[in-house]
């Protein structure tokens, strides 16, 4: 009795870890991905994962269902290490019942969420599925509810992640939707909530899979996707890069590690990377790059609303969160999109312990009719309203330009950021000397005997006056002027003196952010 429960054991076993069968997995191998099982041994750390859930059975009897039952139920749901750290995971399958969502399978997710919630460990999904499972009507669409429901809970409290290893469409894009970060892979993985067909039926558009919601789609005109990957193996080695900078859970800091990075390092380099000329753009990521341990720098959103850079370091070890305006792509203004990429980023860090590093190059919000139309007030204001809520330590390093409202949502001092630097290039003001001069002294310069004489006078004259980072230092806006090269050990040196630092919000059940 007992060796015939155990042969069952195993062949049950045994079904299960074929999912659909080795033609359907030379299928994916055919269209250049991975099996679910193989993706998991790629994320996490050799020999750590353990499976749960493996001989769970769809429950329909509907539509010959009872006839097709494969052990598992074509998702794989359990636990492992990456970077010796405990995290979750579940993978769809897309060899068994084209991956798609039963009641059955969803249960299986819901108990590594909850596992995840009560043990304070990310959650990682590996999504390949063709959506709910038509034969099960509504009990599928329950399921995916189900998930819903935890992904809200446990945003802000466990790190969640979601890779789109192919397809993922209808309701099943409103989980990735709400974790923290979606990776995709280009070329074979896409996400709408109406395909192709649909569309053409509706609204008489011709679009393909691919420019409807591929890869490149999302990470570049969306902004839905956060990274973009060349392929399976690649988009899971990124995944694991990224626990490189992120904490277990709200309760945890980020990770530390060792670097042989100097802490008193300067880079005479930096003295010359900014322009003379406050018009001519440069790339704040040399900036970037030369001030962060090992010169690494994992970008997030780097194909989506260009004028802002985001992503993780390191700095003397410590995980740092750094948003950067870019001159080098539309001047480095804010529009909807950036507002919208920055705000998240600054929620997400806030929310996991890391601090925020700014590099503020800014001359403003974007002028238009398309940004005011579309809400650039209310975009905008999100972003405000992360740096305000944000009670991590915040430093600001101000390299030229900080106009207008700009100034203030770039991480001021006046929405409590704690340290404030200022290159001597910076120029803070109200706007920029030219436009500010002809509007203030537009009659003196047109009574002027030599107009243009005046107006360059002007300008200089309001440059010095209100232009340099001086008076804003003399108020206190300001904490210090530095030199560029000093960038690295003065960020340092005030991350460590605000590494116990203590915040706290009104109490209150959660604000009301202008989404």
């Amino acid at each position: 009795m007992a060796t015939s429960r155990i042969d069952e054991v195993n062949r049950r076993r045994a079904t299960a870890l074929a999912g659909g069968g080795a033609a359907r997995t030379e299928r994916q191998h055919a269209e250049g991905k991975l099996s679910a099982r193989e993706r998991i041994d790629l994320l996490l750390d050799e020999g750590t994962f353990e499976e749960l859930d493996k001989f769970v059975r769809h429950r329909c009897s509907d539509f010959g269902m009872d006839e097709q039952v494969i052990d598992g139920d074509g998702f794989i749901t359990g636990y492992g290490c990456i970077h010796n750290r405990l995290v979750y995971v579940f993978a769809q399958d897309f060899t068994v019942f084209g991956g798609s969502l039963s009641e059955a399978n969803a249960r299986k997710i819901c108990k590594i969420m909850d596992l995840a919630l009560e043990n304070g460990a990310p959650v990682i999904g590996l999504n390949d599925s063709g959506g709910a499972r038509i034969q099960e009507g509504v009990m599928s669409l329950g399921g995916y509810a189900d998930i819903f429901l935890r992904n809200t809970l446990s945003s802000g409290v466990v790190p969640q992640i979601s890779a789109i290893l192919g397809p993922c469409a209808g309701g099943a894009v409103y989980s990735p939707a709400i974790t923290d970060f979606t990776f995709m892979v280009d070329r074979t993985s896409y996400m709408f909530v109406t395909g192709p067909d649909v569309i053409r039926t509706v609204t008489l558009e011709e679009v393909s899979k691919e420019e409807l919601g591929g890869a490149t789609t999302h990470n570049s005109k969306s902004g839905v996707a956060h990274f973009m990957a060349a392929d399976d193996a690649d988009c899971l080695r990124q995944v694991r890069r990224l626990f490189n900078y992120i904490p277990q859970n709200n309760r945890d800091n980020p990770p530390r590690r060792v670097t042989r990075d100097r802490a008193d390092r300067e880079d005479a380099r930096l003295d010359t990377i900014i322009p003379d000329q406050s018009n001519l753009p440069y790339n704040i990521k040399d900036i970037i790059l030369k001030v962060v341990d090992d010169a690494e720098f994992f970008e997030v959103h780097e194909h989506f609303a260009k004028n802002i850079v985001i992503g993780f370091a390191h700095l003397d070890g410590r995980a740092v969160g750094i948003v950067a305006n870019q001159p080098a792509h539309l001047a480095g203004c804010l529009d909807i999109n950036s507002s919208v990429k920055g705000a998240r980023f600054v929620r997400f860090c806030d929310a996991f312990n890391i601090p925020i590093v700014t590099f503020e190059d800014v001359p403003g919000f974007l002028p238009g009719t398309d940004q005011e139309f579309g809400g650039i007030i209310r975009h905008g204001a999100k972003l405000l309203y992360a740096y305000a809520e944000a009670t991590v330590p915040k430093i600001t390093v101000i390299t030229r330009k900080a106009y207008g409202g700009a100034y203030c949502v770039m991480g001021s001092k006046h929405i409590r950021t704690d340290i404030n630097f200022a290159y001597p290039t910076a120029e803070i003001a109200v706007m920029g000397a030219e436009g500010a001069v002809n509007i203030v002294y537009r009659r003196e310069i047109s009574q002027a005997a030599d107009p243009e004489t005046r107006r360059k006078e002007k300008i200089a004259e309001f440059q010095d006056r209100f232009a340099s980072p001086f008076v804003a230092a003399e108020r206190g806006f300001i904490d210090d002027i530095i030199e560029p090269r000093q960038t690295r050990p003065k960020l340092i040196k005030a991350l460590k003196m605000l590494e116990n630092k203590v915040s706290t919000m009104p109490r209150k059940k959660h604000g009301n952010i202008p989404l």
